[in-house]
């Protein structure tokens, strides 16, 4: 095998496989990085049995081959190149040399037989949603899926498909988010469980571009991400996911149209005076006119007033500050409407059209003066 191209396609294709790299393994193959010029053009694959990415750059293929090289020394070696030309050359024995300018690196490969190749996903179900979104509505629900192995459903996101509405949920036992898309065609309805790393990895890759489009397909046990040169493919969880519907409620007896980055400014302020681990709510004191903000901790004490829009009763609630952190964080309205029917219950931010909804459990506190 022996193939030419520049320095930034090679780093730009290996930084996007590299991703789907297991950080431990028994399989010493899946530590490498598949690099395919078997055609015109060179494919670079990586895969961890759950997660597979594969993309193509462009370059010269003078002599058509394959090999496996372990994907942490090829990345660092090309990362450390000039910005030039690489040229990249196996012979029978594995033996793989790498040359730019005036670099020379010479390392062991494996066979590409021993690879294990990313699994084929029929395109029978599959619906179209711009870069552009899909890198938006990750970004603005998972933040709420839970780390915690043990409940593999909450590691994942729903992607509810129905007509021409995809809805996008995680949750992690204390908090909600949803997501509701326009879709340009409808689709039969369809349900599946995405892997939170999966989304998480694809978020960091995709360009973002509103102008072209993500092709999603997937069968029962895999789902297929295709964009640019670039495919990902991944498993999916199994499980019915939670009954969210029922969690959630029109009902409210307080609600509060605040200015959004006044609180979130606000609720930052006061996380300065809670430690790292520490479990300190903030007090959310509702009055006409006002709500007052309050933390007491071990470091010291504060409280705010921030102006709002009251309808309902005087209310005080307390959260976890991170909790509320997260969702206006992502929300891009200049105001938010708070939805809450007492201390115990959960709180509501929505909008009118309900495209977004984040659903906050209250925590207990007691009173500070």
């Amino acid at each position: 095998m022996k193939f030419v191209c520049s320095k930034s396609n090679l780093l730009a294709g290996l930084q996007i496989v590299s991703k789907a790299v297991p950080n431990k393994t028994t399989m010493s193959i899946l530590e490498c990085i598949l690099v395919d010029a078997t055609k015109n053009y060179i494919k670079l694959t990586a895969n961890d049995m759950e997660l597979g990415m594969e993309t193509t750059i462009e370059g010269e293929v003078i002599e058509k081959g394959i090999i496996a090289l372990d994907a942490k020394m090829f990345l660092d070696i090309i990362r450390k190149l000039p910005d030039s030309d690489v040229t990249i050359e196996s012979d029978g024995s594995f033996k793989t040399f790498i040359k730019c300018e005036k670099s020379n690196f010479t390392i062991i490969g494996k066979s590409g037989e021993d690879f294990s190749y990313l699994p084929i996903v029929e395109k029978n179900h599959q619906i179209l949603i711009s870069q552009f979104t899909l890198k938006e509505v990750i970004r603005q629900t998972i933040f709420s899926i839970s780390d915690n192995e043990n409940n593999k459903l909450m590691t994942g996101e729903l992607f509810d498909i129905n007509g021409n509405e995809l809805k996008v949920v995680s949750l992690d036992g204390h908090r909600i988010s949803i997501r509701k898309i326009q879709l340009k065609d409808h689709y039969d309805p369809a349900r599946l469980i995405v892997p939170g790393k999966t989304l998480n990895e694809i978020s960091k890759i995709i360009p973002g571009d509103a102008d072209k489009d993500v092709t999603i397909s997937f069968t029962n046990n895999h789902v297929l991400f295709e964009f640019d040169d670039t495919l990902v493919v991944s498993r999916l969880i199994e499980g019915e996911y939670f009954k969210v519907e029922q969690m959630l409620s029109s009902d409210y007896e307080t609600k509060v149209t605040v200015n959004k980055r006044e609180l979130l400014n606000c609720i930052d302020r006061a996380t300065l005076l809670v430690k790292e681990g520490d479990k300190k709510p903030i007090i959310i004191n509702v009055s006409d006119g006002f709500i007052e903000l309050k933390i007491n901790s071990t470091l010291g004490s504060m409280n705010e007033d921030i102006d709002v829009e009251k309808q309902g009763k005087d209310l005080m609630i307390g959260f976890n500050p991170k909790f509320l952190i997260d969702a206006l964080r992502v929300i891009d309205d200049e105001e938010v409407d708070l939805y809450m029917v007492n201390s115990k219950a959960p709180c509501f931010i929505k909008n009118d059209d309900e495209s977004y909804i984040y659903l906050v459990l209250p925590v207990n506190f007691t009173t500070v003066s």
